[in-house]
């Protein structure tokens, strides 16, 4: 569809973003957590640059990409906007998270612009990604997604292989590994959703106990169920289509 920037565009997209702000401040209340714990990532995946540059202008400093063609077109208009990846304007670029999967080939040149890695999910990922890091060198920010539904059309390792991966990261200081990802089944709503949500945030507290380390993270939770994962103790939320209803 056409995507309008003029400003009854801004003021949609400011008045859902703080729309979905409000109701993630009430689940928080609801859950007896503080707003602080919880980061909205908005999904950018059903707009071009143009709507992307907008939430960010609106508040919304963290911005999520399934695919990493997409992610460099993106970030390469922010950057011609003015911005500088590494430099002192680098408060003018929003955090990139990248929470599709994310192909291997696609590694070298994300990686420099990406905040956090939602998507680790095959130890084929990780060699390419400690490949590319001591390349550079650096480190990378990541959370392993988990096929928590069991649903053979997500990605994600399944939960009986969760441990193997964990085993294999953890001989890499490369990757910082971060907590974990899931994604409800699609039939998933209510408390379904809430049991899977419930199911991830336990398997990152048997992880913790079980290796000692701290995974302090769960991107958990989108448009229509991020209420029940933030009462599950998500940390981090996926918001796409609410942002946009209205604009596209």
């Amino acid at each position: 569809m056409h995507e309008g920037t003029g400003e009854a565009t801004v003021a949609r997209v400011a008045a859902n973003w703080h729309a979905v702000v409000e109701e993630v401040a009430d689940a928080c209340q609801r859950a007896n957590r503080s707003v602080e714990e919880v980061t909205i990532i908005g999904v950018t995946k059903y707009v071009g640059p143009e709507l992307a540059g907008i939430l960010f202008e609106v508040g919304c400093a963290d911005l999520g990409e399934n695919r990493p063609q997409e992610l460099w077109r993106k970030a390469a208009w922010f950057q011609s906007r003015g911005g500088d990846q590494h430099g002192a304007r680098a408060a003018s670029l929003p955090r990139w998270h990248v929470i599709g999967h994310l192909q291997r080939n696609k590694v070298r040149r994300t990686l420099p612009l990406m905040h956090l890695l939602h998507s680790l999910d095959s130890l084929r990922l990780v060699e390419a990604l400690v490949t590319e890091c001591r390349r550079v060198p650096q480190s990378v920010r990541c959370l392993i997604e988990v096929n928590i539904a069991g649903d053979a059309s997500k990605t994600g390792v399944p939960v009986d292989e969760l441990p193997r991966l964990v085993e294999a990261v953890r001989e890499y200081p490369e990757l910082e590994v971060q907590g974990l990802m899931a994604m409800a089944s699609l039939d998933a709503r209510g408390d379904d959703a809430r049991r899977q949500f419930a199911a991830l945030r336990q398997l990152r507290d048997d992880l913790q106990q079980r290796y000692a380390m701290a995974l302090p993270h769960l991107s958990m939770g989108m448009s229509g169920d991020f209420a029940e994962a933030i009462a599950e103790g998500a940390t981090m939320v996926r918001i796409g289509s609410r942002l946009w209803e209205g604009v596209v």
